[in-house]
């Protein structure tokens, strides 16, 4: 599920971290890093489920309207589209995601089941719900189309929402665009083929990335002065107290990497320490970054610094 882009920020939010409670425990740092990232896992798992709830809301409704003494004869046979989709019963089904719900104790919507009518009330008046329910029978493909259109459209830009996982955990705020690209993209994914016991995607791709997560924040903790130093050099007319704290700790990591994981190619780490910047640093962030790092790399290869091995790693 997490890309190196993901774990890059979370270490860049844990150094910013550091850097301003100036905490130097970094035993007790490298620990609170990884429980973040795991709880990114459980803000993943939160809101797939809140896919199931809603569909199971919507059941519920349709089951207690068809039991009305008076009940009208849309009521008696309504419109089951919405509670037989595919994509939302692969998910109801899904054997993993109900025995991690319950061993996490995540189960959080049986107490905040008002988010649950909030967002059923914006999907039933949203235009993609209207259209979708238009016919009484569709394929896996239009099923598929129209979950990922309400959960990008309705569920996951929706202020109240946001608001819930801010008051539930204040890091959630941040990765909550993280886990919402990668729920779409497992969405997807999804093929007629999969039934119960599909496999969710992992946390980590590997072990290699847990273990850069971890070597990445320590190796770029421990030598932070030395990188300090690096930057300070190359920003001779720039007044050192006015470089953003945010932009030290990225221009820090990119140096990590340039010295201390051979395998890394130079334009990967610049390219991603850039896209990191412009989503989270200045808007002015990215140009002096870029001409720090282009700097300092070329400096590095020029007198063997950098540690690259294998072709086309420079």
């Amino acid at each position: 599920m997490l890309t190196r882009r993901h774990i890059r920020v979370k270490v860049m939010q844990s150094l910013y971290s550091i850097e301003q409670t100036q905490n130097d425990n970094l035993d007790k740092e490298e620990k609170f890093l990884l429980f973040s990232i795991d709880q990114m896992y459980d803000l993943f798992l939160i809101n797939l489920q809140l896919l199931v709830e809603i569909k199971k809301h919507v059941a519920d409704f349709l089951a207690k309207s068809q039991k009305k003494y008076l009940a009208t004869s849309e009521e008696k046979n309504p419109n089951t589209k919405f509670i037989t989709n595919e994509i939302l019963l692969l998910l109801e089904n899904n054997e993993q995601l109900k025995a991690e719900i319950e061993r996490k104790k995540l189960n959080c919507w049986e107490l905040d089941d008002e988010y649950i009518k909030i967002l059923w009330g914006e999907i039933k008046e949203s235009e993609l719900y209207k259209d979708y329910m238009s016919t009484k029978l569709s394929s896996f493909r239009e099923d598929k189309d129209f979950v990922l259109d309400i959960f990008k459209e309705v569920i996951a830009p929706n202020d109240k929402l946001y608001e819930y996982f801010e008051d539930k955990k204040l890091t959630w705020v941040d990765d909550l665009p993280l886990v919402n690209t990668a729920i779409i993209k497992m969405l997807r994914k999804l093929k007629a083929s999969h039934d119960e016991n599909m496999t969710l995607p992992k946390l980590y791709k590997d072990i290699d990335d847990k273990k850069f997560a971890t070597d990445i924040f320590k190796k770029t903790a421990l030598n932070g002065s030395d990188f300090t130093k690096e930057i300070d050099g190359k920003t001779p007319n720039w007044d050192k107290d006015r470089i953003a704290e945010l932009d030290k700790a990225i221009i820090k990591m990119a140096i990590c990497e340039f010295v201390k994981f051979p395998s890394i190619p130079v334009k990967v780490t610049i390219n991603e320490y850039l896209e990191i910047a412009k989503e989270y640093s200045t808007p002015k962030s990215s140009i002096f970054i870029n001409g720090i790092l282009d700097k300092i790399s070329k400096e590095y290869q020029e007198n063997g610094k950098l540690n690259k091995v294998g072709r086309g790693l420079m």
